[in-house]
């Protein structure tokens, strides 16, 4: 398979996780969410779809340089992108969680273990390609973000 191919398809496949995400956020974004108390550093709504698409692209892109070196590494391409994998749905079930079920505590439980997922990829990544560690690094921050950030809601509410 063509090396851009494979980065189309990681790319695509963020995006689409991306957007099933934004379907269980749709259910309660109007309703729920703006009942809850939320810490002063909460960014207004807005701003999420940008940092989240941003975030899609880059994890996608990211994936796609690990998956080109399958040819040269490939145990330890495979053990990175089974976390990038992991990763991904455990980034789909936060939105579930948090939006769909309305359960903050085990979303805040979650996201923990969702960004400890994001570090082990991003440790393995490192390993096979630097640049491509090196663009999960904005998606290490806004879930570290977001962690404290959903533990804050929960505590609040």
């Amino acid at each position: 398979m063509n090396k851009y191919i494979r980065i189309a398809v990681l790319v695509s496949l963020c995006l689409i996780v991306g957007y099933m995400g934004s379907i269980f956020t749709q259910m309660s974004i109007n309703d729920w969410y703006p009942t809850l108390k939320k810490p002063f550093f909460n960014p207004p709504n807005w701003v999420f779809a940008p940092v989240w698409t941003t975030l899609y692209v880059l994890m996608g892109i990211s994936g796609g340089i690990v998956w080109n070196e399958i040819s040269k590494q490939p145990e330890i391409v495979k053990k990175g992108l089974l976390f990038f994998i992991f990763q991904l749905v455990l980034n789909l079930i936060w939105s579930y969680l948090f939006f769909g079920l309305k359960n903050i505590l085990l979303a805040s439980i979650e996201v923990v273990l969702l960004w400890l997922f994001i570090y082990e990829t991003f440790a393995v990544f490192k390993k096979i390609n630097r640049k491509a560690s090196l663009l999960l690094i904005p998606y290490l921050a806004w879930v570290g973000f977001a962690s404290i950030l959903t533990i804050s809601i929960y505590i609040l509410n």
